[in-house]
């Protein structure tokens, strides 16, 4: 278990007309494997092909036909598990689920529900202000995808993409730890976080690559202790399960709605039926679709063509020997090596290649400074530019050129601004920039001096100003470093200001 040292932030509350309830979430994310083949045949998992073009024998149902699990989905489900803190089943099996799917040519899914690969883990969840929620994982089971229906193409017809049929996914179940939208939110972004950094799942929510059912339920405040203390589901309120979201932003509004529904039913005497709805952002609501099947109604049963799936333990060690640093302990070594705020380490290690891009960057030099080009100018620009970091226009090591040129005194940090324009746009070595353009820093104090006293020659009335309220002072560093250019050492100029003006 995690050393947990933050505290739990409070649980949702609603307001009600009997009283305060609170939210309960539990979510089932869907995450697609990161592989180049499907999980039982070798079709391609690429996205945006032609409609049916990545499509097996097997995949389309076709008799005889057998699967043959892929080694690698395997070997990504385990990376998953020990990214997560889970426990590895060494041996697990694969069931059918039938279930009528007009996309899934089988008849049937092949998933995971008595033996799963994987077991229990957890995930903490960081909520700013110090507080996090630690997440429990029940299980990550793997499955295959179903194909995609289309019926917007035709009025009278519906068509069938085949191509996800057989795609793997792993299901990861957590247990009922989420307490409010916000919260259910910052958890499949840390989940995308972490898979991302292991390379098991791109998380590409927009093409459909991680996805989550959201159980939702509410229960009176003390409910949930209760639950915790006994293990008796009860006391957590009749859950409704919202099926297939795909947005963050949607899952906040869809878990309110929802709760708000439920509790609307409760407080005028009628009952929440366990059932599976759906979420319309359009209308604000979320709708039935079918009635809750339990796992009896799916008419599970072992896999018949599927021996059980053994793994060796020496095998997952090497597995994982061999996995990147995690978020959680980049962020912790970034604060500790380089000194940088809890914000600004949040920030760099979001993604797995800002976060080598910064180190990158900080190599040799003051990581806050680098940290503060990296996060404030390069971000900022390439936010504006519609970039991302692996199209930065600027490379790691010309950014820290420029943060080794403003340390050593030799650009100011307004030239630098100058500099970063000009190497970003013109891809333009910095030093060069600097020797070329003429912008070194005047660090020389007798030049400075000069310029310090005819501008304080003529300008007496000012003079006398700046002696009878010091923060006038500012005023005959501004018109120095005009007269220089910008190129005077600010430092410098505000020394000798202030020791010329007798401050």
């Amino acid at each position: 278990m995690l050393d947990l040292t933050y505290d739990s932030p409070a649980p949702k509350v609603i307001a009600g007309a009997t009283g305060d309830w609170e939210l309960v979430i539990g979510l089932e994310v869907h995450a697609q494997v990161a592989t180049n083949a499907k999980l039982f045949s070798g079709a391609s998992t690429l996205f945006g092909a032609e409609p049916n073009s990545n499509v097996a024998f097997v995949d389309a149902g076709m008799p005889g036909m057998l699967p043959v699990i892929n080694e690698e989905c395997v070997a990504q489900a385990v990376r998953t598990g020990l990214g997560l803190k889970a426990k590895i089943n060494l041996v697990s099996a694969f069931d059918r689920k039938n279930y009528f799917y007009p996309d899934l040519p089988q008849g049937y899914q092949i998933s995971q529900l008595y033996h799963p690969i994987v077991g229990e883990g957890e995930v903490l969840v960081e909520m700013g202000n110090g507080l996090a929620r630690l997440v429990r994982i029940e299980r990550i089971h793997l499955e295959q995808d179903a194909g995609k229906s289309i019926h917007d193409m035709d009025p009278t017809m519906s068509f069938v993409d085949l191509n996800r049929t057989g795609v793997a996914l792993m299901e990861i179940v957590s247990r009922p730890d989420i307490r409010g939208p916000e919260e259910a939110s910052a958890y499949i972004l840390k989940l995308r976080q972490i898979m991302r950094y292991l390379g098991t799942c791109d998380g590409d929510m927009q093409n459909g690559n991680l996805r989550a059912d959201v159980n939702v339920s509410v229960c009176r405040p003390g409910d949930y202790e209760r639950f915790m203390e006994t293990g008796d589901f009860s006391h957590l309120g009749t859950r409704c399960e919202i099926k297939n979201m795909n947005s963050t932003r949607f899952i906040q509004q869809a878990i309110e709605i929802e709760a708000r529904r439920q509790i609307a039913i409760l407080e005028d005497g009628g009952e929440i039926v366990q059932e599976t709805r759906g979420f319309d952002p359009e209308k604000g609501e979320t709708r039935s679709q079918r009635s809750k099947e339990e796992a009896h109604d799916y008419r599970y049963f072992p896999d018949p063509d599927l021996l059980p799936l053994e793994i060796e333990q020496a095998w997952v060690d090497d597995i994982n020997a061999a996995l990147p640093e995690l978020p959680d302990a980049k962020k912790a070594r970034f604060i500790a090596n380089f000194g940088l705020s809890d914000y600004d380490a949040s920030v760099l290690t979001a993604e797995g290649e800002n976060a080598a891009f910064f180190e990158k960057v900080a190599e040799g030099r003051d990581g806050k400074l680098a940290a503060n080009w990296v996060i404030n100018e390069l971000f900022g620009r390439l936010k504006k530019d519609d970039k991302d970091i692996a199209s930065s226009p600027i490379s790691a090591e010309r950014l820290g050129q420029i943060v080794g040129l403003i340390k050593s005194d030799t650009i100011s940090g307004k030239i630098a601004k100058d500099v970063f324009d000009i190497a970003y746009t013109q891809n333009r070595d910095p030093d060069e920039i600097v020797e070329t353009e003429g912008m070194k820093q005047v660090t020389d104090t007798g030049a400075i001096e000069a310029a310090v006293d005819e501008i304080i020659t003529a300008n007496p009335a000012q003079v006398e100003k700046a002696k009878a309220n010091p923060k006038l002072a500012g005023w005959f560093v501004g018109q120095v470093m005009k007269a220089t250019g910008g190129k005077a050492n600010p430092a410098a100029v505000n020394q000798i200001v202030s020791a010329k003006l007798g401050l």
